[in-house]
C-alpha cells in the first residue's frame, strides 16, 4: 500500500493591501488575446521553502523542525516594492512583486531552515533565493507575447511588511487554480527570558 503524498511549502502571509498592488499592475499589461492568471487575492505569499511532495507521516517532525528554529528567531522588517518577471525560453512565465529590506535576517531564516530541515530528508535549495510574491502566472506557449515591459517600468509606494509568524502549507492543484490549507503556524520569537 502507498503513502499518501501531499504538496507543502512554508510560507509567510503578505499585508492585504497588496491586492491594491496587484489591481494597478494588471492595468500596466494590455491582455487582448493573453491568458494571464492572476493569483486569487487569499493565495498571495511569499514562498520561504518549497518543500514538494511529502508523506502525511513526516509533517509533525517538519512542524517541529520549525518550531525549533523560529522561536528564537527575530521579526523580520521588510518591504513590498519593485516588479518582475521569471521567463522560460525569452518568454515570461510569473509575474512578481519584489521585496526589500531586512534581507540578510531573510536570508539568514532561509538558511536555517534550510539546515533544519535537510537531515529530515528535504534537499537544501541550490538556487540562490529571490524574495518575490507571485501575483500572475503566463503561459508560456501561447502564440502572442504579452508586453509586459509597462509592468517591469510601474513603480509604486513600498508596502511594509513584517515577518512575525511562518505558515507550513498544504498545496493542492485544480483547474482553477491553487487552494492552499494551513497545517501549521508557528510564531517568531517566543522564547522565555
Amino acid at each position: 500500500m502507498s503513502e499518501k503524498l501531499i504538496r507543502i511549502f512554508i510560507s509567510v502571509f503578505v499585508p492585504k493591501e497588496i491586492v491594491n498592488i496587484k489591481e494597478m499592475l494588471k492595468t500596466t499589461i494590455d491582455t487582448r488575446g493573453i491568458k494571464i492568471r492572476w493569483i486569487q487575492d487569499g493565495n498571495m505569499h511569499l514562498t520561504l521553502k518549497f518543500i514538494g511532495n511529502t508523506t502525511e507521516e513526516s509533517i509533525d517532525s517538519i512542524n517541529n523542525a520549525i518550531h525549533d528554529l523560529v522561536k528564537d528567531t527575530p521579526f523580520i522588517n521588510l518591504s513590498i516594492s519593485g516588479t518582475g518577471c521569471f521567463s522560460k525560453r525569452d518568454r515570461a512565465n510569473t509575474l512578481w512583486v519584489g521585496i526589500k529590506g531586512d534581507l540578510d535576517k531573510l536570508e539568514q531564516l532561509i538558511l536555517n531552515i534550510n539546515n533544519k530541515l535537510e537531515p529530515l530528508g528535504f534537499p537544501i535549495e541550490r538556487r540562490k533565493f529571490l524574495p518575490h510574491i507571485a501575483i500572475a502566472r503566463i503561459n508560456p506557449n501561447q502564440k502572442k507575447k504579452p508586453d509586459i515591459s509597462n509592468f517591469l517600468n510601474t513603480t509604486f509606494m513600498e508596502l511594509p511588511m513584517k515577518i512575525v509568524k511562518i505558515n507550513l502549507m498544504q498545496s493542492q492543484s485544480f483547474p482553477k487554480g491553487s487552494f492552499y490549507t494551513i497545517l501549521n503556524t508557528n510564531f517568531l520569537d517566543t522564547k522565555l527570558e
